[in-house]
């Protein structure tokens, strides 16, 4: 009875192993941590861009209301 119960319990494991529905879910959050990793080792410069271009949009757009 005992090896029953361990035997459907290897089966169910395998079940799992093989299913692929929560393979997408994985994907997706590491991808999210990699993207979140970037954006903290890179802040400083990222900081310095997006300002850099928020200047250059005041800049023209005071060019284009002139």
């Amino acid at each position: 009875m005992n090896g029953r119960k361990q035997e459907s319990k290897l089966k169910g494991l395998r079940e799992f192993i093989r299913e692929e529905e929560g393979m997408g879910t994985v994907e997706i959050i590491l991808i999210i941590v990699v993207l979140i990793g970037l954006v903290i080792i890179f802040k400083e410069q990222l900081r310095s861009l997006v300002e850099k271009v928020f200047e250059k949009i005041t800049e023209d757009s005071n060019t284009v209301m002139s």
